[in-house]
């Protein structure tokens, strides 16, 4: 019997990540003035990853620790980190907190916590199998959302308008509208700060008229929360969005990862911290997010949890780290001031307010496709097709010439 080359011959080689392939390239690429402004982590101003000097203290005590072993940790995590990383995000004093109405479930990082999440409002939300419930994520969002709620089978994914690239900044009415417009009960993905990738955040009165409509059309709020504390520098300013929602009665999932705060990228730290309506609630709602944890990792690791654990058990501890968080957010503010004046000076066309108006991480920069692919093939700085670029892969180093390849770039191909 004639045997086939192989039974995979009919697999087709799926397109890159888009991010990654960046990363390579920017490897490959021997020019001395490459600049990386794509990679979606923390970097100093030598261009270096951080490993923050709070991490490396709690790790050096837990090496010490011989009480410590490697057993399984509860399918669910660790009570001690779930306990913290809730209330890290809902604030101590939250009335969910107070009436037992919250809990949080250890995940392989924010995106885990997505999957997770998703997997469980796919088979129990408003009902059973609601596979068909419309889903919607912002346009533009993190390019893994859509594959995340695709991967637990949503069938009805569609997008919310959020981003007003005219005025390069929130397209408010537009959100509201498509929010007006939807079915009730649809879910939403909502980016509690330091929106990924165009880095505008709504208000706190924008806020208020979005839970407001929210609330009338029965929506439920999905947040993800991949950079608390990275925004402003304020851990409690960037949780807000998410305890005015619980203030105002609403059920709720949020996706915490503690990849950026905490600097532990590959640890894969995240919580899904859940708010429901009442204590029974709460705990039939962990009795199956347990099964389907069992049966995706069924147990999580415990390093990560345990380093963020002790960290925010620990009030001196907690202040250090605080410190640490409030040193990166400064920097990226101070790169986002510094490239934003250059730019002005150098006359470069248009309106750069947006970069400082923007938040967090990332910025919607307002170069187009033409221009991107100048500043990659003519300047070799890196950066994501749509323009958004890491504010942390400036350095006092390579602000001039990022500058001034911006300028190049936007002063010979115009905007179409």
């Amino acid at each position: 019997m004639a045997c086939a080359s192989s039974l995979f011959a009919a697999v087709p080689l799926a397109a890159p990540v888009a991010v990654f392939k960046l990363t390579a390239d920017f490897k490959a690429d021997p020019h001395p003035k490459k600049v990386n402004l794509g990679v979606g982590a923390y970097r100093t101003d030598d261009g270096q990853p951080w490993v923050l000097p709070v991490v490396k203290k709690v790790e050096q005590q837990i090496a010490e620790d011989t009480s410590l072993n490697h057993e399984y940790v509860p399918i669910l995590g660790l009570p001690e980190y779930t306990k913290q990383a809730c209330e890290l995000i809902l604030g101590k004093d939250s009335p969910a907190i107070a009436e037992n109405r919250e809990g949080g479930v250890q995940c392989l990082g924010g995106t885990g916590a997505l999957r997770i999440g998703g997997d469980f409002l796919r088979r129990w939300y408003n009902g059973t199998n609601n596979a068909s419930t419309p889903l919607y994520v912002s346009a533009p969002t993190w390019a893994n959302h859509n594959g995340v709620f695709s991967a637990v089978g949503f069938v009805d994914i569609r997008s919310y308008r959020y981003w007003d690239p005219a005025k390069r900044g929130l397209d408010l009415q537009g959100l509201l509208e498509d929010m007006e417009k939807a079915p009730e009960f649809s879910i939403f993905v909502l980016h509690a700060c330091a929106h990924n990738p165009t880095g505008t955040d709504p208000s706190k009165e924008e806020w208020q008229k979005i839970a407001e409509v929210m609330k009338r059309r029965l929506l439920f709020p999905f947040f993800d929360a991949a950079y608390q504390g990275f925004a402003s520098g304020d851990l409690d300013r960037d949780a807000w969005a998410v305890r005015y929602f619980v203030s105002q009665g609403f059920e709720l999932f949020c996706a915490q990862s503690f990849s950026k705060n905490f600097g532990l990228y590959n640890e894969r730290v995240g919580n899904l911290c859940i708010v429901a309506k009442d204590e029974d609630n709460m705990t039939r709602i962990r009795s199956q997010m347990e099964k389907i944890v069992r049966a995706t990792w069924s147990n999580p690791p415990a390093h990560g949890a345990r380093v963020v654990a002790i960290t925010l058990s620990n009030p001196q501890l907690c202040a250090e780290w605080k410190a640490n968080v409030k040193t990166m957010a400064d920097r990226v503010l101070l790169m986002r001031a510094q490239l934003k004046e250059k730019l002005e000076k150098l006359g470069t066309p248009g309106t750069w307010d947006h970069l400082t108006q923007q938040i967090g991480m990332f910025s919607f920069t307002g170069l187009n496709a033409d221009q991107v692919d100048y500043m990659i093939r003519k300047k070799h700085i890196y950066l994501m097709a749509s323009g958004r670029i890491n504010m942390c892969g400036l350095t006092t180093g390579n602000l001039d010439y990022v500058a001034e390849s911006m300028y190049e770039a936007v002063s010979s191909i115009q905007c179409q």
